[in-house]
Parts: structure tokens; C-alpha cells; sequence
């Protein structure tokens, strides 16, 4: 639900209406014949097994028939959890379990139409790349990326799929919520006069860690303890806050044109910099284009009495809102809004627009709500105001050389004599280099 009608499109689904690209109409879904949605997994963690769950779930004729992951032990739990809750939709032989950081070109030419891709954020564009240049059809989860070289090759290869007539989702569920589609179109129509103000949250306590398991290479070790290392997740701005960030450049239908920041790494892990090297806290103003700001905190730290808090709001000349939640003019009446469940809406629209024919593509707003969290990174690990163009060209490459990786390859963060990996330092940290 935008005013702009040339880069996006309403379409509705199911119960929920659904912000997209301009679909295109092709034949229903019928490969060689067939009426079945073969799909094809790519990362087997929480994430990726929960939206295989969710597309099976769907009304649609839908059948798992490869899985890769990079630990082949998790690839095959994962088929196990799916098989248990949904058998006859399960058909991954020995043969279609894939492991390590190549596997994912075997699973996707393993017959599959839809190719899921839920692995470490780091290695996602030459996966989204691969499965564009095969012809297929794709659900990615965010961030889509961790830097700027990342971020342009998905937006190149995403070309290349409107090319090929490719549906793209993207994991940015809030877009399929009713309650946020509901409540942003009534924003856009002004229920809060001009917005001038917006604040977005990421509040939350820690995440896992997985101890180092004797025989483990640098590499396995990082690749299993991704959201720890830059490289692979992009700090926590990336991978949870940008849920935020995107609902933020939605409202305004806009992407901020720089950003100035401030955070550091002090008590993650009790401070303990040979085990993480991402921030556990940071603060953003975004700039836009007409100079609206956004200002966006992110944070991992716990205990009693810390603030918690995953939200974001709107301040305009005629009211405020809790965006997806209520909106509250200065004068009339409270307008409140209810329909979640994302995660599964989102597999429901994508399943349900394939089976009617119908192609979206939400790559374009997934890579650069990516690239809007990288741009906030970028500021707080280095002190600067960081223009968004000048990052989008010349930005650091966090992840160089990384089709030739493989469990032996040395990765692009290591720990030094102390032990200890390095951390960003402000007034330090060169975003360019």
C-alpha cells in the first residue's frame, strides 16, 4: 500500500492485504506437466526449517525434495522434524541431502521450482545469483546481504529474474501482516498529517553461542556461530533490526540518503571478544530525502530492569502511531488494527500467487532495507555520517572472495595472538577499505 503505484502494487491474499512488486500474469503453475511446487531447501537452521513448514502448510501441492545446509547432521534433523508434520510432503532421499558451502548449487539443481534461502546473510547473494541463473522461482529471508558489493549483486541478479518472470519473497513478513498494510495505507493517506518524526526498536536480550567443537576448522567454527562475526550476519542492526528499519522506509515510501551513528561491543558474551566481534547496542539518525528523521535503537543486553522493546512509531502534525498497531489522532477517534501471523501469511501469498500465475518481487525493497541497516552499521562502527550513495559504490567488501570458501578457507575475520577477534572502533573504522 503505497502512493508510488509505479515501483509497488496491492494485491490481496488469502485474508491479508499484500504489499509487492507489480505482478505479472504467466500460465498457473504447471512444470512438465505437472501441478506440484517442488522446493528445494537451503539452510536448514530454525528459520529455514520453520519456512518450509510454513510453505507445506499452504493450500498448495507443494513437496520437499532436496535439502542443504552446511552440517549435513542438520540438514537431516530438519527432515526429520518436516517429515513428522507433514509425511506425504517429504521426499528427500540420501541422495538430495547436501552439505557444505557448495551443497547449495546440488540442492537447487536437484529438481526443484521454489528454492528457500535461509542460510548466514553473508553467503545469500551468490546463492540468490545461482538460483536466478537456474530459472527458479524463490523465497529468501532477510538481510539478503551484510555489505555493499553483497547488496549490488542481489539487485543485479534480481534484474535478471523480472527478466526470467521469477517470483522473489523476501523474508520481511510485517509486509503480509494485515494490521501493518492496513495501518501504513492510512498513514500514506495522511490520518497523521505530515510525518515528520519516526523511532524504531530492536530492544532485546542476548542469542546463542555454540561452543567450538574439537576437530573444527576457523571456518565451521564461524559458519556455526554466524551471528557472531560480521561477515556472516552483519551485526544485529542487520539480521533482527532490520525488521524495523524496513517499516520505517515503508511508511515513508522513501530510503534514508545517509546516517549518523554511535554503538559499541561491551558486555556481549561479559565482553568477551574471543568468542563474538558484533555490537550489543546501537543508535542511528537516518536522514531522508525531504530531511525527515529516523531515529533507531537496536540492542542485545538482559537484565533486571533493562529496557525491552521491539516497536515502531510515527509522529505527524495531525497524530502519532504505534505502526501495525493503532494510530492516534490529535483530534477523532482511535483507529486500531489487528492481523498478524506473518510468517505463515507470507508463504500463503507466495504459494497462492504461483498456483493463480501470478509473479511478484519483493527483491528490490529487500535489498536496499538491507542496505539501510549496513548504512546504519556502517556510521556507528565508524563515528562518520555515511552518505548512502558514496557506501553503495565504494562500501567495504566484508566477505572478499567468497564463492571459492570452503570449511578448509581461512575466513575474512580472525582472531589475533590474544585470541581475541577484532571489533570495530569508532573514529577508527574505515567503511571504504
Amino acid at each position: 500500500m503505497t502512493r508510488s503505484g509505479t515501483s509497488r502494487r496491492t494485491f490481496l491474499a488469502s485474508s491479508s492485504a499484500v504489499l509487492a512488486a507489480p505482478s505479472l500474469r504467466v500460465p498457473g503453475f504447471h512444470v512438465g506437466g505437472r501441478d506440484e511446487i517442488r522446493v528445494a531447501l537451503i539452510g536448514a537452521g530454525g528459520r529455514g526449517t520453520g519456512a518450509a513448514n510454513q510453505i507445506m502448510n499452504t493450500k498448495g501441492n507443494t513437496r520437499l525434495v532436496a535439502v542443504a545446509d552446511a552440517f549435513p547432521e542438520k540438514a537431516k534433523r530438519s527432515i526429520q522434524n518436516l517429515a513428522k508434520q507433514h509425511p506425504e510432503k517429504v521426499d528427500v532421499p540420501e541422495d538430495r541431502i547436501f552439505g557444505g558451502l557448495d551443497g547449495y548449487k546440488s540442492a537447487i539443481d536437484a529438481g526443484a521450482d521454489l528454492v528457500v534461502i535461509a542460510t548466514p546473510p553473508g553467503f545469500k547473494p551468490q546463492q540468490f545469483e545461482y538460483a536466478v541463473k537456474q530459472g527458479k522461482h524463490i523465497f529468501m529471508e532477510k538481510p539478503v546481504a551484510v555489505d555493499a558489493p553483497g547488496v549490488k549483486r542481489v539487485l543485479v541478479a534480481n534484474e535478471q529474474a523480472k527478466i526470467k518472470n521469477l517470483m522473489v519473497g523476501i523474508g520481511l513478513q510485517r509486509r503480509h501482516e494485515t494490521q501493518y498494510n492496513e495501518c501504513v495505507r492510512a498513514l500514506q493517506d495522511g490520518a497523521i498529517g505530515d510525518i515528520n518524526l519516526l523511532r524504531v526498536y530492536w530492544n532485546g536480550g542476548g542469542i546463542w553461542y555454540r561452543n567450538r567443537e574439537e576437530g573444527m576448522t576457523e571456518m565451521a567454527f564461524q559458519t556455526n556461530n554466524w551471528y557472531h562475526f560480521i561477515w556472516t550476519c552483519g551485526d544485529q542492526i542487520c539480521e533482527q533490526h532490520i525488521h524495523n528499519l524496513d517499516v520505517g522506509c515503508w511508511v515513508k515510501d522513501m530510503w534514508p540518503v545517509e546516517a549518523n551513528g554511535m554503538g559499541g561491543a561491551e558486555l556481549r558474551m561479559g565482553g568477551d571478544h574471543t568468542k563474538s566481534q558484533i555490537f550489543d547496542h546501537t543508535f542511528v539518525e537516518y536522514t531522508f530525502p525531504d530531511g525527515t528523521k529516523m531515529y533507531s535503537q537496536g540492542r542485545h543486553l538482559g537484565g533486571q530492569g533493562v529496557f525491552t522493546h521491539v516497536a515502531e512509531y510515527a509522529h505527524g502534525s495531525k497524530g502519532t502511531s504505534v505502526i501495525g498497531n493503532r494510530i492516534e489522532p490529535f483530534e477523532g477517534e482511535v483507529m486500531r488494527f489487528r492481523g498478524g501471523n506473518g510468517h505463515q501469511q507470507e508463504q500463503h501469498d507466495l504459494i497462492e500467487a504461483l498456483m493463480r500465475g501470478e509473479i511478484y518481487n519483493e527483491g528490490d525493497y529487500g535489498a536496499k532495507s538491507t542496505f539501510t541497516a549496513i548504512l546504519g552499521r556502517e556510521a556507528c562502527y565508524s563515528g562518520r555520517v555515511v552518505k548512502w550513495d558514496e557506501l553503495l559504490e565504494k562500501g567495504k567488501d566484508y566477505c572478499p572472495g567468497i564463492d571459492h570458501y570452503t570449511m578448509d578457507t581461512e575466513p575474512p575475520a580472525m582472531p589475533g595472538d590474544d585470541g581475541r577477534y577484532p571489533v570495530p572502533v569508532p573514529g577508527q573504522h574505515d567503511p571504504f577499505a
